[in-house]
């Protein structure tokens, strides 16, 4: 049976989801650019070279990042809209059959014949798809998922997450770029695995390692590829 707490607990799930994949972006932001300005300060000094090649990662992962989770949540849509409509038919179709089952589903959550059968009859008559797409889709059908707010969250994420590095090699003088973008960066990772962490109920020594250890290797290995590549700017 509904009860009243459960669309609050339903909708601060969808809210911590939401904030969850927008840390998780703006730590791909970070790492990604992180890898590609480190990579490219590796191969030059010339700032205007290095802001070019992080304004177009960050531009180019931004827009990846929004295509792809507009694409991946436009998939999700569909797919409940068409497990609505095949559960609309159903309920037209066959009433009976499908109130046993509604019947069923609560009685298996452990109410009691009468009572899971008194339950079914009653959400049937006040709102038979709902309460099918609610107990055994787990769909809300006034809530669906939205691509365009997925896509712009991801591309808000990311891009914030990819000023970071790319704010802090581009100010500072020659002889610190790196330095300073480390530093930043590592803090910005230290941030982010701190947050998904308490999001996702882990451990935070974990994930904080997890994220400055990923982050790290990505800026040595670019660094080093851009030193072994690297050009004299005249």
């Amino acid at each position: 049976m509904t009860h009243p707490g459960e669309p609050h607990r339903d909708d601060l799930s969808g809210r911590l989801n939401r904030l969850r994949a927008g840390v998780l972006g703006a730590n791909d932001g970070i790492v990604s650019t992180a890898g590609l300005v480190v990579g490219v300060a590796g191969a030059t000094t010339d700032r205007t070279t290095i802001l070019a090649a992080g304004l177009a990662g960050l531009v180019a992962g931004s827009l990846s990042m929004a295509g792809g989770e507009y694409v991946s949540v436009s998939t999700q849509r569909d797919t409940e809209k068409a497990a609505l409509r095949l559960e609309a038919r159903e309920l037209r179709d066959m009433p009976e059959e499908e109130e046993r089952e509604l019947a069923d589903i609560y009685r298996d959550k452990g109410l009691s014949e009468d009572l899971a059968a008194q339950v079914a009859r009653e959400l049937t008559e006040q709102d038979a798809l709902r309460a099918h797409a609610e107990a055994e889709l787990q769909i809300d059908p006034d809530n669906l998922t939205s691509p365009w707010q997925a896509a712009w969250a991801s591309l808000t994420a990311f891009a914030v997450g990819a000023l970071i590095p790319l704010v802090a090699i581009v100010l500072p003088p020659t002889g610190w770029r790196v330095w300073a973008c480390a530093a930043s960066v590592i803090v910005g990772l230290v941030l982010t695995g701190v947050i998904s962490a308490r999001l996702g109920s882990s451990r935070v020594g974990h994930a904080v390692r997890r994220n400055v250890i990923v982050g790290s290797v990505t800026m040595i290995v670019t660094y080093y590829v851009g030193l072994l590549f690297g050009v004299t700017v005249g």
